[in-house]
């Protein structure tokens, strides 16, 4: 099991200081609301595009949609299993996995610390187009919006499981799981917008 965190209460309800810079400080946080929006914004100007400057049929858009938001899924998959929870052999990698995700363990309640600050969303927005744009072309204009519905829904489902109690419904799993990986198993559920790919990559929490 790697080490995530720094404290010994994983319950911490405190917030790290992440920078000596005050306004460092400040802009590491944002309301969770700023890059889902941009992120819907950016989708929307994206699909306008799509729709007034090619003739891509309605058929292929939704399909080109629906695979945008599943391969955001399985790339939130890797990233958090393999870039997130690196193993840090060195101090550089230490470093940078506890500022990108080990403080977020060790103060799991911090609110402002559940996004990435909102010029580091509107850049990876655009460097999302600028790839997708040159491997697909056109189709970029409806697989981004798809990828960047799916980027946003996971950050929505990120925080309402760690700001509110599990409902009683089919949706309680997200929050089970997601409790697993902070305070039992960091090695497993690494998705946190849907257990697919725990489910297909053999990572689903094990049952006592």
């Amino acid at each position: 099991m790697k080490k995530i965190g720094r404290l010994d209460r994983p319950d911490n309800f405190g917030s790290a200081k992440m920078f000596e810079n005050p306004i460092l400080e400040r802009i590491s946080r944002t309301h969770i609301l700023v890059p889902i929006t941009m992120f819907f914004v950016f989708a929307g100007v994206s699909l306008y595009y799509g729709i007034t400057t090619t003739t891509i049929s309605w058929p292929m858009a939704i399909a080109l949609f629906l695979i945008g938001y599943i391969a955001f899924t399985f790339v939130e998959y890797m990233m958090h299993k393999h870039f997130f929870h690196m193993e840090p052999d060195t101090p550089i990698k230490d470093k940078l996995q506890y500022t990108v995700h080990g403080v977020h363990h060790d103060y799991p309640k911090d609110k402002d610390r559940l996004a990435m600050p909102p010029f580091v969303s509107a850049a990876y927005a655009a460097i999302f187009y600028l790839v997708f744009k040159l491997i697909m072309g056109n189709f970029a204009f409806y697989f981004l919006p798809g990828f960047l519905v799916g980027y946003a829904s996971y950050l929505g489902v990120h925080y309402i499981v760690h700001a509110y109690n599990p409902p009683k419904n089919f949706l309680k799993i997200l929050w089970v799981n997601h409790a697993i990986h902070h305070y039992k198993d960091p090695d497993s559920a690494f998705g946190v917008s849907t257990p697919l790919w725990d489910f297909i990559l053999g990572t689903l929490p094990k049952k006592d």
